[in-house]
């Protein structure tokens, strides 16, 4: 009797492991990203901190968006200083198509010295007129 019992035993645990190992692997298809926007503020905002020292320490008061008469992108991003003391920051742009997708003209990084307080402007032109969008990025300087 204790062989029968013992065998029953093995019998369903199997068909229980089975069932668990098949049930695992099905999968009901495609599924969305998780969170889609919460990491995706560079599609949503003109300007982006990059960091939490930044974060804390400059705001951007607005950015002025022209054309330039041969159809290229001129961005002037105004950067306020919001610390009592001196910092330095690096800030660079990337040009976007109409449609959101970049056009392959990102800037390099560019030194910004902010005394106390201050606010200053700088400014990026596209290298070509397929810009229509951007995004000012700004992190601390390295």
């Amino acid at each position: 009797m204790n062989t029968q019992f013992l065998t029953k035993s093995i019998v369903l645990a199997a068909v229980v492991s089975a069932s668990v190992f098949l049930s695992g692997c099905q999968h009901g298809g495609a599924y969305a990203p998780r969170n889609t926007t919460k990491y995706n503020l560079e599609d949503e905002i003109p300007v982006v901190l990059m960091d939490k020292m930044v974060q804390r320490s400059v705001t951007s008061p607005g950015v002025e968006q022209s054309t330039l008469p041969d159809g290229r992108l001129r961005i002037v991003a105004k950067l306020r200083n919001r610390e009592s003391r001196r910092i330095q920051v690096q800030v660079s742009c990337v040009f976007k198509n109409a449609n959101g997708f970049s056009t392959g003209d990102e800037t390099p990084w560019v030194d910004v010295i902010l005394t106390e307080g201050s606010q200053e402007g700088v400014v990026f032109d596209s290298i070509n007129d397929q810009a229509k969008k951007f995004t000012v990025r700004v992190r601390q300087a390295h």
